[in-house]
């Protein structure tokens, strides 16, 4: 089953202030699909992958807000993230338009829509298909550079799947664990404090400004993490919902980009945007950064 990136649509987002300036279009045009060998996930690639050369495509397995078993959630983030060359694997089925207004809080209380091993799922998959013979993906993907991200709940089920040693680099979108004890995660995500020690590769945390609920768990995991590369950053007029649901998912999607360049394919411009007193992100205005450990 094929969406046409037009027909792509998301739940109500809050919004954020406009981009300064346009970021550079994605190379390849993307699709969000169905995959009958992952039916409980959705999947997120370039439409022509012949189009990508000989590069192989770096892999990203995505954690929806709230636990959401909703694959299309962040659409247009995604498929963004799609269109610069990467194989992204979305938690969910593709469900369809979504009613207005902002999603509903997760009840603490109900019992999870989905859990951090479905990330491993899609992890899983991924390797499995670069090496069956009648894949499309046969030989198309780099499986030594796969990235974890999620959002709000999403972002606790990354921080939790990030103990598997194939994991390259993790993105905590709106989101932080949550006080001390069993109880800092959410029904999905049963992380501690003690799972920040877990993580291995580069980090990355973004959220929205202090009206933003993860903003202090957030700045919290950044002061306990000390052992791993790891940059903290937010957006000032920015809230909960960050910017998923803007066109080419706005600023968000701009410096989830960056950062998987930066990581996964070693890109200088994607470099740029978070090393350095003078990094581009840091004199963005609006925008306030942090880092340790990167250089």
């Amino acid at each position: 089953m094929k969406i046409p990136l037009l027909a792509a649509l998301l739940g109500a987002f809050v919004a954020g202030p406009a981009l300064a300036a346009e970021p550079a279009s994605p190379p390849y045009k993307a699709v969000m699909e169905s995959d009958p060998g992952l039916p409980t996930h959705t999947v997120y690639r370039p439409v022509d992958l012949a189009a990508v050369g000989k590069a192989k495509l770096p892999i990203l397995a995505w954690a929806n807000g709230a636990c959401a078993n909703e694959g299309d959630a962040f659409a247009k983030f995604l498929t963004e993230i799609a269109g610069h060359g990467y194989l992204v694997v979305a938690i969910g089925p593709i469900v369809g338009p979504k009613p207005p207004g902002p999603p509903p809080r997760p009840d603490m209380n109900a019992p999870p829509k989905t859990t951090s091993s479905q990330l491993i799922d899609a992890i899983d998959w991924a390797v499995a298909e670069t090496t069956r013979p009648a894949s499309r993906y046969n030989g198309r993907l780099d499986v030594k550079k796969i990235a974890v991200m999620g959002m709000s709940c999403g972002g606790l089920q990354a921080i939790e799947a990030s103990a598997d040693p194939r994991v390259t680099t993790t993105g905590v979108w709106n989101s932080g664990v949550r006080g001390e004890g069993p109880g800092g995660g959410l029904p999905g995500a049963m992380v501690t404090k003690d799972s920040l020690k877990a993580l291995h590769g580069p980090a990355l945390y973004v959220s929205g400004d202090a009206t933003d609920i993860a903003f202090a768990n957030a700045n919290d995991d950044y002061a306990r993490i000390t052992h791993i590369p790891l940059v903290r950053a937010y957006e000032d007029g920015v809230g909960h919902g960050g910017t998923y649901g803007q066109p080419r998912g706005g600023s968000f999607g701009e410096v989830a980009v960056a950062w998987l360049n930066w990581q996964l394919k070693g890109d200088k411009a994607g470099r740029a945007m978070f090393a350095g007193k003078d990094c581009a992100l840091c004199a963005r205005p609006g925008w306030h950064v942090e880092s340790k450990g990167v250089n």
